[in-house]
């Protein structure tokens, strides 16, 4: 028609459109990740008590960047067998963060927001391990050819022997060696003539230093954690060497296997605090353990009367060197009353003690019936005028020996520390003539609960 004028559809711009897929597209990409996140958590979930025929190493590293790459670079020049790489960081401020971010396809890693010591980084890494055997390694170390084969043949080797060690140029006690290379340039053709698989140098020990050492998943479910009493590093190794051989395994250093060790180098770099946190670990090992070799003595002598002194005794692991009628809990609000070998739920309020235990110390009782909270209190608060079963008591010998006298069986506490972190210091104590004491079968020594603080 004349005088009109037809006007073509508006065309959205150019820009809009690449503006509208680029909100599709971020759309689907964000859905997209949610549901591959949920998925991924799920199949964690599912899979988390998985594990591999393999070796989880756990290195713990504080500042120590450089030492850090070196050992997980000697690690993937030298191992040949199935293994995964644990490093825990504590809150290092060196850029070790960055540098375990841009290998994380290589290892598994946590970076701690504070410093947790030696003893919490390496729980934190046993709590993540996948594998069937367990290493804890110093950063400052350099593996070397046919290190971990030589070491899992010698722990294989006997079901007795709890854990191995190798030898090295830097470290104190029987595992330290002289070594002929003054550069670590020159320190391969010598690891590598030494480390012949030879089981005539295999040797029984006292003590293996945590610079290195291997054991079995089923010690770890056995023994626990590493106790985080002790401050920084510096003694838990030989608090953790204790915990094992009272179980009756046996010490075994690898001596036809060698690894260089740089030797303490984040505990020189403590300077003048270095003899301060030692003297503190020192005092904590010595207020926890007393004698302990004597203590190890006495447990495989009491295994002995009850009829069994092999390895991996008692069958509840180091529980068995718990005492009983005592209140614990984990991580959850739930209060256990230990009785009968179980783990009974309370139901109600306690109002005396309750011990905080791991999940790995809590699972090894089996669940019982719920009890109320009046009715295991009541026992506990009882003082028998003789020992009976289904009572306990603390009781003194003449010496002044704490003994823990448990449905009418003696028991020597390990240590005054030993009945404070138990709380039985707050019982009433029984007094026993000491004929009728001393005349009482001798059970397993009550030895302290570690303190530990989960993080998974």
């Amino acid at each position: 028609m004349a005088g009109v004028t037809r006007q073509r559809p508006r065309r959205r711009s150019r820009r809009r459109r690449s503006a509208a897929r680029r909100v599709t597209v971020a759309s689907v990409y964000k859905e997209g990740y949610q549901q591959g996140y949920k998925q991924g958590v799920t199949a964690g979930r599912e899979s988390f008590d998985t594990l591999f025929d393999g070796t989880s190493i756990i290195i713990p590293t504080y500042n120590k960047r450089d030492y850090l790459k070196l050992c997980i670079e000697s690690i993937a020049r030298h191992t040949d067998l199935p293994y995964e790489i644990i490093v825990i960081d504590n809150a290092s401020t060196d850029g070790t963060a960055e540098y375990l971010q841009s290998i994380s396809g290589q290892i598994r890693y946590r970076v701690l927001e504070q410093n947790h010591g030696f003893a919490g980084a390496v729980n934190q890494g046993l709590m993540m391990a996948k594998g069937s055997t367990i290493l804890l390694l110093n950063n400052d170390t350099l593996v070397t050819p046919r290190w971990l084969d030589n070491m899992l043949q010698c722990l294989n080797s006997d079901s007795r022997i709890g854990m191995v060690g190798p030898v090295t140029n830097y470290i104190s006690g029987e595992q330290r060696i002289d070594v002929p290379y003054e550069s670590v340039d020159d320190m391969l053709p010598f690891a590598e003539a030494f480390n012949q698989c030879d089981p005539a140098k295999w040797q029984r020990t006292d003590r293996i230093t945590g610079f290195c050492l291997l054991f079995r998943r089923e010690l770890l479910e056995r023994t626990g954690y590493f106790d985080e009493g002790y401050v920084v590093g510096n003694y838990e190794d030989d608090d953790y060497n204790i915990r094992v051989r009272l179980q009756g395994f046996e010490l075994a250093l690898a001596r036809d296997t060698f690894i260089h060790h740089y030797g303490s180098i984040s505990m020189k770099a403590l300077g003048d605090q270095f003899m301060a946190v030692n003297n503190e670990n020192e005092r904590y090992f010595m207020a926890k353990w007393g004698n302990p070799h004597a203590l190890v003595y006495e447990a495989r002598e009491a295994a002995l009367r009850m009829g069994d002194a092999s390895a991996g005794w008692p069958p509840n692991g180091e529980t068995g060197f718990y005492p009983s009628f005592v209140f614990v809990k984990g991580l959850g609000d739930t209060v256990y009353w230990i009785s009968e070998g179980q783990r009974h739920p309370v139901a109600g309020t306690v109002q005396v003690p309750v011990i905080h235990l791991s999940q790995l110390e809590l699972k090894r009782w089996p669940v019982g019936a719920q009890v109320a909270a009046v009715e295991a209190e009541s026992t506990w608060r009882l003082v028998p005028a003789e020992p009976l079963t289904g009572t306990s008591a603390l009781a003194s010998a003449p010496d002044g020996t704490l003994y823990y006298v448990e449905s009418g069986i003696r028991r020597r506490v390990a240590s005054l520390h030993a009945a404070q972190a138990w709380g039985l210091l707050d019982k009433p104590q029984a007094v026993f003539p000491p004929e009728t004491l001393m005349s009482l079968p001798e059970g397993l020594p009550v030895i302290a609960p570690i303190r530990v603080v989960q993080r998974l």
